[in-house]
């Protein structure tokens, strides 16, 4: 069962051209009967539509943390957006940062932009693929002397690594020993799309979780 925020952001995806289906060559090698491009959420009323959903998404998951971060380049509006929709819409008024990716050496200096890091951070984030963002931004935040409190995504693809049995995003959660929380994952995708009567679809899908899918 898909939440009405997670619907309204199947929608969204897909009416934006963000969610697409066919044929996808990924950097991994594997063809894909869907791909999901971020990078599409370029205007105004995406960027804020896309804010309302990590907002929703977070409370829904009741993750206690202090601050939010996002990691350069795609986690800075990412992280903003955020920020700005968990006031407006549910009152929370947080600190937030991002990172520049060189250290600046004049004017205030350093690399880290915003709120100082403290307490507990949740990194901002669009996808995990090889989770090199995730694990120098837990390094940055640690550093710092502060506490990564999980990571928030839009899509968990739920699929397993090329070597490994385990998704990008459990090898996160079991060698950080943080939570990851999603807007939507594979199942809820095809959930939707089950609902939705997308057959042909649903199909594709399938098999593709069939093949690369997590086990049990």
């Amino acid at each position: 069962m898909t939440l009405a925020y997670q619907t309204e952001f199947i929608d969204l995806c897909v009416r934006l051209g963000v969610l697409k289906f066919g044929s996808f060559r990924l950097k991994s090698g594997r063809e894909s009967p869907y791909f999901f491009n971020a990078g599409l959420f370029s205007t105004g009323a995406a960027v804020a539509a896309l804010g309302r959903a990590y907002s929703d998404a977070i409370v829904s998951s009741d993750l206690a943390f202090d601050m939010l971060f996002g990691p350069a380049y795609k986690g800075i509006p990412l992280v903003t957006a955020t920020a700005a929709a968990l006031a407006q819409h549910h009152g929370l008024n947080l600190p937030f940062a991002f990172n520049r990716k060189e250290s600046k050496d004049h004017g205030e200096g350093g690399i880290i932009v915003g709120n100082p890091l403290q307490g507990r951070v949740l990194i901002v984030d669009d996808v995990i693929t090889a989770g090199t963002a995730i694990r120098e931004s837990i390094d940055l935040i640690r550093a710092s002397g502060a506490h990564p409190a999980g990571v928030l995504l839009a899509l968990d693809r739920q699929e397993r690594g090329s070597v490994s049995p385990l998704s990008a995003v459990q090898e996160v959660r079991e060698q950080f020993g943080i939570a990851v929380i999603a807007v939507i994952s594979l199942s809820d995708l095809m959930h939707h799309m089950r609902q939705a009567g997308r057959v042909a679809e649903l199909a594709s899908m399938q098999s593709y979780r069939d093949r690369y899918g997590l086990t049990e």
